[in-house]
């Protein structure tokens, strides 16, 4: 059964109530499971899940859980002692600050690849067209913090555009930025062409020609403390395999 798991704060508690509750009886029929605990990107949510369920019925007793939220934030809760054991991140600097402490088990694999589109609410109240409305008075953007993969990307547009957006809010996840899109709380947001397909009729999608030249790579990789190293390595095998790069394209993304 696919899981999502709580923020650091959260896997302390539920580590505190595993060794409290391990103090009594030995009758919990799920103690010989396995659980393999996937951080990913939040782009990767939607894809991910559907690919730890093919992971799960291939693996009798083995439970995928998964931590989704913006890359930069996973590689910090990995650094300070979060348990895992593989990581994917929606882009490759926020992997290299992972390689640069030695946490990996091995070589990052690159997976997928996805490019910005502009988000708006429904009807495009705004009426934004282009890249260049984005940077117009009254138009309020939703954009990730620069140190967030889809942020960093957004950074790239502007530099590459020439426009300079001066955001409402900045926001730590690429789904978050949806949100506020999707409720109207944002005339439009950068976010990921995969995200607008993912969000069905709650968003429109405005695309712009320089979203081409700004691609974010995606890598994947085990880490050096899994206690579960083989599982590990199935679960990248079957992401970068013919099934999970199947789900992959299906859902928009590219490949890298």
């Amino acid at each position: 059964m696919i899981s999502r798991r709580p923020g650091v704060l959260g896997v302390a508690v539920l580590l505190l109530a595993g060794l409290v509750s391990g103090c009594g009886d030995d009758s919990d029929d799920g103690g010989g499971d396995t659980t393999l605990t996937v951080f990913a990107a939040a782009s990767l949510t939607k894809t991910f899940t559907e690919i730890g369920q093919e992971f799960e019925s291939d693996h009798d007793g083995v439970e995928v859980e998964f931590s989704f939220g913006g890359s930069s934030d996973l590689v910090a809760q990995i650094q300070q002692g979060a348990p895992a054991d593989v990581f994917a991140s929606a882009d490759q600097a926020n992997m290299e600050k992972l390689t640069a402490d030695d946490l990996q088990a091995g070589d990052p694999v690159d997976f997928a690849s996805n490019t910005l589109e502009i988000a708006t609410p429904p009807g495009n109240p705004a009426g934004v067209t282009s890249f260049a409305d984005l940077g117009k008075d009254g138009v309020n953007v939703v954009v990730c913090a620069p140190e967030v993969p889809c942020g960093a990307a957004a950074v790239k547009a502007e530099a590459a555009t020439g426009v300079t957006i001066n955001p409402v809010s900045e926001e730590q996840s690429v789904t978050d930025v949806l949100a506020k899109v999707s409720s109207g709380e944002a005339d439009a947001g950068l976010v990921y062409v995969t995200d607008v397909t993912g969000a069905g009729d709650s968003v429109e999608g405005v695309t712009f020609p320089e979203s081409s030249d700004i691609v974010n790579t995606y890598p994947i990789v085990a880490l050096d403390d899994s206690e579960n190293a083989d599982l590990a390595q199935e679960f990248i095998d079957l992401v970068t395999g013919d099934t999970g790069q199947s789900i992959l394209d299906a859902a928009g993304f590219a490949k890298p």
